[in-house]
């Protein structure tokens, strides 16, 4: 390749366009992967769980318009009334009569009854129930474990008091990782729906429910109207009539507990534990929170996972389009601003319309994508800056390069004088060719073409000089010593044709446009010439110049009369180890000069090679008959071969005397 000191555009081609844009598409894509993958992780879970809690501390109303009153079994509870836990049934029976006596609509006990006491105390809150109005027990299950199996048991209240009118709910709920309960629990006879349709019917209201997937809390602990449980025993604590037409629901309430389980359902945490609020919130007011969600329908739903991944989708290509496009500044706020907006969306269907849409995978999936492509232009961007750094070795041959390095002072104009192996190719059919394409697919064409070879000539040991137009000018022997030139050049040559019929793909484009296939043609000479630096003082290029260039040039020009891929002198093969099997097909005089050269191609075949060896050697005697025959064996082994026919015509004109009397057994170069 020519190569000058000169300044030079970095001008990138189309394959490594594609490339790039390739390398950046499959970034953001393992990105995405690497999101979706961590989706599963439980890290991942909390922190989307975190997310809703932030959202609910956000967005909870802070008060609810459902008449309900909490009675706390809490620490004063206990000191007033000076009893253990659990309470004598007597007591519970006589806050439901004070209840009933108030007229309220629905009395829920988060308490399990499921054990009997005395007599006397069941048989008080036996009568109790059923001179109360609605009352809803609490149910729960146990976890046994039995061997190595895990069994449920469900706990139900005493047949006598469900006998007596009180209905049975299981108060149960599912606390996540984090002992926050924020799913509405999945039981049909849940504690908190059976209290909600007790109370709608009381209330003469319709007893259909709307369902949720998720908590809608209504505030922290407190926000429901909560009173001690001794309040409602003693007389003048509360009001007259303090508990008409309300929702009364009873259970524990206290600030310690050493138990935090399902079955106990006394303290969870809080998700306003979060956003800095209260981190305790008591399972009555939990059930509480459920009856107000069930009654109002405040309640939350999931949005659709389709959605979700539509979304992230969608932003895939935009963010990738972006981080082409814009300054890395403007990139970053791009994602910065779709993830603020997408956390917005998140918050408004949270307040308004009662939806669950977590934020978190689009939200990391666009900073995944922004994170991928950033890093993969940050690569580019050293690539190309390594690219521009090591200009002189995308214009200089590697071996050039590093003698250069080694040696300053070969930067100036001279050169020296050595027996290398030159090389010229040019592609048939490429003028045809690049007259129906535009400038840019001739570029891209030559582009491709040229991205093959050169790296075969490298590593062979050769120098690219430069290229012509489609012409490709190499030789071996210089800038370094190399005693195997000759040799390594038609190795070169030999897989440069292979490579040529691999490009398949170049060729189907080809075709598929009506265009014609391409084809190389190689010419190889060995001589000496002089290499160097040659140019001025401002410019100047690492080339060879000499007659065995000129030679080099015209035998690829010849492989058109021959009809071969690769045409090479008797110089070179001179040099050529018995290993390479070489195929004589003709003598040809250069223009200016006397002494014929003998050209061969490559060939596998040792009989075609015998047979074009015994032609040659009987035309220079002048036996024509041997020569005639030792042709067609070449013909019908090698049925249509070129060369066999061009000097079988030689050999009749020869044997006719049509040739004249100036007759010779070689044939003028230029005139092929």
């Amino acid at each position: 390749m020519s190569w000058t000191l000169a300044t030079a555009s970095d001008t990138a081609s189309a394959a490594t366009r594609y490339r790039q844009q390739f390398d950046a598409l499959a970034a953001c894509a393992l990105a995405l992967l690497l999101v979706g993958a961590a989706t599963f992780s439980r890290t991942w879970q909390a922190l989307e769980f975190k997310t809703f809690d932030v959202l609910t501390a956000w967005t909870a109303p802070q008060r609810t318009a459902l008449p309900v009153v909490i009675l706390a079994i809490d620490e004063p509870t206990f000191q007033e009334l000076q009893q253990t836990w659990p309470f004598p049934r007597s007591v519970h029976a006589a806050l439901l009569q004070r209840l009933r006596a108030e007229g309220a609509a629905a009395v829920g006990l988060d308490i399990v009854f499921a054990e009997p006491s005395s007599e006397t105390e069941d048989a008080a809150l036996d009568r109790a129930i059923a001179s109360a109005g609605p009352v809803v027990l609490a149910a729960t299950r146990e976890k046994i474990d039995s061997g190595n199996a895990a069994l449920w048991m469900d706990i139900q209240p005493l047949q006598r008091f469900l006998d007596a009118g009180a209905d049975a709910g299981d108060a149960g709920v599912e606390p996540d990782d984090d002992f926050v309960v924020r799913r509405a629990p999945l039981a049909r006879e849940s504690f908190a729906l059976r209290l909600a349709q007790r109370a709608a019917e009381a209330r003469g209201q319709n007893p259909v429910m709307s369902h949720s997937e998720w908590i809608g809390y209504q505030g922290p602990r407190g926000t429901f109207d909560t009173r001690s449980y001794y309040q409602a025993l003693e007389p003048g604590l509360l009001p007259a009539g303090f508990f008409k037409g309300k929702i009364v629901l009873v259970g524990r309430s206290a600030r310690t507990a050493t138990e935090l389980t399902r079955a106990q359902s006394d303290l969870f945490n809080s998700p306003f534990g979060t956003a800095g609020g209260e981190r305790l919130f008591p399972g009555v007011e939990l059930q509480a929170t459920l009856v107000d969600n069930f009654l109002t329908g405040s309640g939350l739903r999931s949005v659709s996972e389709g959605w979700t991944l539509a979304l992230t989708a969608l932003l895939f290509p935009v963010l990738l389009w972006g981080s082409r496009r814009l300054h890395p500044a403007g990139a970053a706020a791009l994602t910065a601003g779709l993830v603020v907006a997408m956390a917005l969306v998140s918050w408004w269907l949270f307040a308004r319309y009662r939806l669950w849409w977590p934020p978190l995978l689009p939200a990391v999936g666009a900073v995944a994508v922004y994170a991928a492509a950033a890093l993969v232009a940050y690569a580019m961007v050293r690539q190309r800056a390594r690219q521009t750094r090591a200009m002189l070795a995308q214009y200089l041959p590697p071996a050039v390069v590093s003698r250069l390095i080694a040696h300053p002072e070969l930067m100036r104009l001279g050169g020296e004088a050595r027996e290398v192996t030159l090389m010229f190719t040019d592609l048939a059919n490429f003028t045809t060719l690049s007259e129906r394409l535009s400038a840019e697919q001739t570029v891209e064409v030559l582009t491709g073409y040229f991205n093959a070879m050169t790296p075969i000539v490298h590593a062979t040991g050769g120098t690219v000089d430069k290229f012509i137009g489609d012409a490709v000018m190499a030789f071996w022997g210089a800038p370094l010593d190399n005693p195997q030139h000759a040799e390594h050049a038609v190795a070169a040559a030999i897989a440069m044709q292979q490579a040529m019929q691999a490009l398949q793909a170049l060729q189907a484009d080809l075709s598929a446009r009506g265009l014609p296939p391409i084809h190389m043609r190689i010419g190889l000479h060995t001589g000496r010439v002089v290499v160097g630096n040659v140019g001025s003082e401002q410019r100047f290029s690492y080339t060879a110049i000499g007659d065995a260039v000129n030679l080099a040039a015209r035998l690829e020009g010849a492989n058109k009369a021959f009809g071969t891929g690769i045409l090479l002198s008797a110089a070179t093969a001179a040099q050529l180890p018995p290993t390479v099997g070489l195929r004589a097909l003709d003598d040809v005089i250069v223009k200016g000069k006397t002494e014929p050269v003998r050209v061969f191609t490559p060939c596998d075949h040792p009989a075609v090679r015998d047979a074009s060896q015994a032609a040659l050697d009987a035309f220079h005697a002048r036996d024509w008959d041997r020569a005639l025959m030792q042709l067609h064996q070449v013909l019908n082994l090698l049925p249509g071969d070129m060369a066999a026919l061009r000097l079988l015509a030689r050999v009749e004109d020869a044997r006719t005397g049509s040739a004249g009397t100036d007759w010779s057994p070689a044939v003028a170069l230029e005139k092929l």
